[in-house]
């Protein structure tokens, strides 16, 4: 789809910057968090909706960044 305002197609280069570390005022372990996303899953809730479960009411802001592992990889995993 061309642009609105040009007359070139091009695409959208919008990207999540890379955060190595992890927030200071976080209180959640890697555990912790496979954890809830675990407890979580099992009120019957799908991964998207875990994920702003996490954000909103736990004030985790990305599990992948936080663990390595997306939340559909920490369901497969432990099952």
């Amino acid at each position: 789809m061309a642009r609105m305002h040009s007359r070139r197609k091009g695409k959208a280069g919008s990207l999540k910057p890379e955060n190595k570390t992890k927030p200071s005022w976080l209180r959640y372990s890697e555990k912790e968090i496979e954890m809830l996303v675990l407890k979580l899953s099992k009120e019957g809730l799908k991964p998207s909706q875990i994920g702003l479960r996490l954000r909103d009411s736990y004030g985790i802001p990305d599990v992948e960044s936080l663990t390595g592992k997306r939340i559909t990889e920490i369901l497969k995993e432990k099952g």
